[in-house]
């Protein structure tokens, strides 16, 4: 069917209306004289309208050049001028509504897409060519257009387009049965930087509801900075080989090959691969067909057609790895590819079985089959991230996926064990359905942090992770950061390019995976899962905002008869910054023996002067119980909608207490009177069994943070943990190493010191001295996962926590450890205390160890061994082999580039190199923000490593003095930088004088 007007007047080749007026003047009838007159008017007429055509011609020729000369001129300016330069002053994701003129006449001028036409299904074609790290490409787009448009706006970086083409599509696909194919006209095509964009613009206007393509030919180069389509390299056999792998998340898709690369344009792709046979080619799909070329004898790997799915979705890798796999009950293939020497050696024989166990957990979970035929893991030797959950291909840096069962400890097997639990669940929260835009990244980040607690309880149960480490490891480490005001709510408006970074922060995922699971609390698991069931198969294969996971979520609790409006308490949560405080108090009335409660709520804030806002409320499910020296009565579950409010509680009497958030399942924190918290302590100290662990772990958590913040004073959380000498369990234990973490950081450099060390070794003593060392036995998966984990990682925490706070005999064992190694050349070190071990002997011995470190550092091909030898070399007390090390990691290929950042954080954690990090942070600035600027994590990650743990009122000055002159790009890490800083030194100056008095002479509380 013809898309176009065919009509003899239609425009074609710009001669419609010369063409018609030829027509009325190619046959001459015979004259009269009348007819002589007729035919005089007759040219006359043709003569004047000659002379319109040419001013009207002249005009539009005069506009076109005007046109084109705005363009190029903005264009240019877009590419030399800061980013963002053609940003929209509309509202976040308008598209018909109020733009200003410039933005509606050229709508590449708005930060997104203008929405005229979207894509049905990319044919994409690439040559890869690794011998000078060049490809080159063609992409032919099938378009819908929506609303008629001259122009067709896209996404372009970094790329070199070279012919473009546009042809009208008729029934099935086929070119229009007309002239000239269907081709449409282009008037010109053009970048525009600023945007990130390239533009076709047309003679004539594309019609609504008819299909077009679009072809494009490109050129660009394979890049160094692992974001696009990078390079990377590795040694085997002394032979160094080079590897390509794609990262598109979140908009570098377009660094690769013209595309619409917003989350909400989904689309099919076809993707044909062309390389050097020496390597083989991957992508999300299988290879549907191979062929050799008779020419140069290169490969074309032709890849079967994906499901609909977002442009960062799409991925693909040229490498010269092998594999091992395995194959699910239900067909789905699983290979593991990576080194030849690593796949030779096993290292990838672990995740690629608990990958075989968790596609079936969440088939089973969300009742939701896996898509594609195939899932294949990519160890790659450096990534920007942990890993990247594309469909069908999952990119995981090799220190993420790969386990050498000889030297890794069990924390490391933990750590990785949940990056593969995280990403494959992406498979259903990402990948299947995707977030309409950016501010609700959470959708996807949170649902996969919190099922890499769900999803490793389920492949260890003995680990107890989502009841235990999760309190630790997400909850309390989310609210250290959403407790400053300098937080943002998990919602956020995204509107330029440049701000989608900084919604991939802890904020979203950690946040997001509290909320959920306090969610999933709330509504009980039965009703949860048949939430989320009814969420993924409404909106499968296309793309869903928060509002559409409330509504599937109330329309399962309406079906139970419990009628809770999700939408509206989660919106509290997700829209507003932060989290409340909860103080629960105890307020006897006149009638005895019925006893009530006060509760009042506020925004917890650790910045005093910033409590002035008293307008954020929340909607609190609050669990609370009560309890004595022998038991815990039932607990109750009350809804907090007001600021103040009084609830009936039972019978209590002056020794009963008070104990909120049961099990830490809810998003905020728990204050009491205290006269409450006495008697809590008390509880500890008699029989801290009565208290849940969960709880327990809450207690010491949530009163440092409220004595850092003013709301407690400084006495209580220390004579809280007073009772860790009869705690058995590690979490408690975990909780109270954390705080004190951050404690030791604050303190390190004062005078008095030695009060809080010698505070903390009298707590850590007993259960340490008790608990011992593990055995040398080198560790192997199976005792990993038939042991008791929880006694392996607290004997682990009290050996950390005994050698830091400078416990003698610790100090011994960890020198002789080293000694034995260094004089047998076997290394007999526990895989579990490796870490431990290697630092406090770095930090203890002489300049020839951390020789003997850093050959070991090199020398090995255990990746888990690398990461704890690099770091232990940062515990050096020698300022000299720090700043050498500093240098070395930036100025050569000695150290990993991803790696770098983690030595100057950890030089800086050392109290004997926080103001040589400073300074060299400083001083490199330019050279790391212009290596790491755009990783989404690697640059908050670095400006908040370095500067946490300042807290002078030099380093705060030097700190503004930094932001004032090159703070520029940083996003939202710099000004967070600035508030913890400011926190840091506001807490010496109020409360240091108070803390180091009470340790002096601990007072009894109340």
């Amino acid at each position: 069917m013809g898309l176009n007007d065919s009509s003899p007047g239609a425009m074609r080749n710009g001669r419609g209306l010369s063409d018609q007026w030829a027509d009325s003047v190619v046959v001459r009838p015979r004259t009269t004289e009348r007819h002589i007159t007729v035919h005089k008017r007759l040219v006359l007429g043709f003569a004047l309208s000659i002379v319109t055509l040419i001013i009207v011609t002249a005009v539009a020729v005069v506009l076109s050049i005007r046109f084109e000369d705005c363009g190029e001129r903005r264009g240019a300016a877009g590419e030399a001028g800061p980013r963002g330069s053609g940003r929209s002053n509309g509202s976040r994701g308008d598209r018909t509504g109020e733009r200003g003129d410039e933005e509606a006449v050229q709508p590449w001028r708005n930060s997104r897409l203008p929405g005229s036409v979207r894509p049905r299904h990319y044919d994409l074609r690439i040559s890869v060519y690794m011998d000078n790290f060049t490809f080159s490409g063609e992409v032919s787009v099938e378009l819908e257009c929506l609303n008629a448009t001259r122009f067709i706006v896209l996404h372009a970086d970094r790329l070199e387009v070279d012919r473009v083409s546009v042809t009208a599509e008729g029934a099935g696909g086929r070119p229009a049965n007309r002239p000239g194919g269907g081709v449409m006209r282009i008037h010109r095509h053009f970048p525009f930087p600023a945007n990130q964009m390239y533009v076709v613009a047309l003679h004539r206007e594309l019609k609504p509801m008819r299909v077009y393509r679009l072809n494009m030919s490109f050129d660009a180069a394979i890049e160094d900075e692992l974001l696009g389509f990078f390079r990377s390299a590795y040694s085997l056999q002394r032979e160094r080989r080079f590897l390509a792998v794609t990262q598109f998340s979140p908009i570098h898709a377009r660094k690769a090959f013209p595309c619409f690369d917003e989350p909400v344009y989904k689309a099919t792709f076809s993707l044909t691969l062309r390389h050097d046979p020496q390597y083989l080619s991957l992508s999300n799909m299988p290879v549907d067909a191979s062929s050799l070329s008779d020419e140069d004898g290169w490969v074309t790997n032709r890849f079967a057609r994906t499901p609909r799915m977002s442009t960062y979705y799409l991925a693909w890798a040229v490498c010269n790895f092998t594999y091992r796999e395995t194959q699910t009950d239900g067909g789905v293939t699983i290979r593991l590819y990576a080194r030849p020497d690593a796949i030779s050696s096993g290292a990838g024989d672990y995740a690629l079985h608990i990958t075989k166990r968790l596609l079936g957990f969440y088939e089973d979970y969300f009742k939701v089959q896996y898509s594609l035929p195939k899932l294949d893991l990519l160890a790659v030797p450096k990534h920007p991230y942990a890993a990247m959950e594309n469909w069908g291909l999952s990119v995981f840096v090799e220190q993420k996926i790969l386990l050498d069962a000889e030297v890794s400890s069990s924390s490391y097997q933990m750590e990785l064990t949940m990056v593969v639990v995280h990403e494959i669940c992406h498979q259903w929260f990402g990948d299947l359905v995707t977030p309409v835009w950016w501010e609700d990244v959470w959708l996807k980040e949170g649902f996969a942090h919190f099922f890499e607690y769900v999803g490793t309880d389920f492949l260890f149960p003995k680990w107890n992770m989502e009841k235990q480490r999760f309190l630790t490891d997400v909850l309390h480490e989310v609210m250290l950061l959403d407790g400053l005001s300098s937080s943002h709510p998990i919602s956020q408006e995204v509107e330029q390019a440049t701000d989608i970074d900084r919604v991939f922060d802890w904020i979203a995922y950690k946040k997001g995976a509290a909320l959920i699971r306090m969610l999933a609390n709330v509504m009980g698991q039965p009703l949860f899962q048949k939430g989320l069931n009814d969420y993924l198969l409404s909106h499968m294969y296309g793309n869903a905002a928060r509002d559409d996971l409330w509504s599937k979520l109330s329309q399962a609790m309406r079906s139970e008869g419990r009628d809770i409006n999700i939408g509206e308490m989660m919106d509290r949560w997700t829209l507003q910054m932060g989290y409340p405080v909860v103080t629960i108090s105890k307020n006897q009335s006149e009638q005895r023996p019925t006893h009530y409660i006060t509760i009042t709520q506020k925004h917890f804030l650790y910045g005093e002067e910033a409590r002035k806002n008293l307008s954020l409320q929340w909607q609190i499910p609050l669990t609370v119980a009560v309890g004595n020296e022998s038991s815990v009565c039932v607990e109750h579950l009350i809804w907090i909608n007001n600021r103040t409010e009084t609830h009936r509680i039972g019978q209590m009497d002056d020794n009963t207490w008070l104990l909120g958030n049961i099990n830490q399942t809810g998003y905020f924190r728990v204050n009491y009177d205290l006269q409450n918290w006495k008697l809590l302590i008390q509880q500890l100290h008699s029989s801290p069994q009565i208290i849940s662990v969960g709880n327990r772990a809450g207690l010491i958590d949530d009163s440092f943070n409220l004595a850092r913040a003013g709301y407690l004073p400084q006495g209580v959380p220390l004579q809280l943990i007073g009772y860790l000498p009869e705690e058995t369990s590690f979490l408690p234990w975990h909780a109270a190493s954390r705080a004190l973490y951050q404690l030791d950081k604050l303190l390190d450099r004062t005078d008095e010191y030695r009060l809080f060390s010698d505070y903390v070794l009298k707590q850590v003593a007993s259960r340490y001295h008790q608990m011992g060392w593990p055995s040398n036995s080198a560790g192997t998966e199976g005792s990993v996962l038939q042991a008791s984990y929880q006694t392996e990682e607290l004997q682990r925490e009290l050996i950390m926590l005994a050698c830091s706070f400078g416990n003698k005999q610790c100090h011994r064992q960890a020198v002789a450890y080293i000694s034995d190694w260094i004089s047998s050349n076997k290394n007999r070190i526990p895989p579990n205390i490796r870490d431990i071990v290697y630092c406090t002997g770095v930090s203890l011995m002489d300049e020839d160890v951390w020789e003997f470190i850093w050959m070991k550092f090199h020398s090995t091909n255990a990746v888990s061994e690398k990461k704890i030898l690099l770091e232990a070399l940062t515990c050096s007390d020698n300022t000299f082999l720090l700043n050498r090390l500093l240098n070395l990691s930036l100025s050569s290929d000695l150290v990993p580039e991803q790696d770098v950042i983690d030595v100057i954080i950890h030089v800086g954690r050392n109290p004997q190199g926080r103001n040589l990090a400073w300074k060299y942070f400083r001083e490199k600035w330019d050279i790391l923000n212009a290596r790491y600027g755009e990783a989404l994590f690697m640059n908050s990650k670095l400006i908040g490593g370095v500067t946490e743990f300042l807290n002078t009122e030099k380093e705060l000055y030097e700190l503004k003095e930094f932001i004032q002159s090159s703070g520029v790009g940083a996003g939202p890490a710099l000004p967070r930088a600035l508030e913890i800083v400011e926190g840091n030194v506001r807490w010496h100056r109020l409360h240091r004088r108070q803390f180091y008095q009470w340790l002096r002479k601990p007072p009894s509380l109340g």
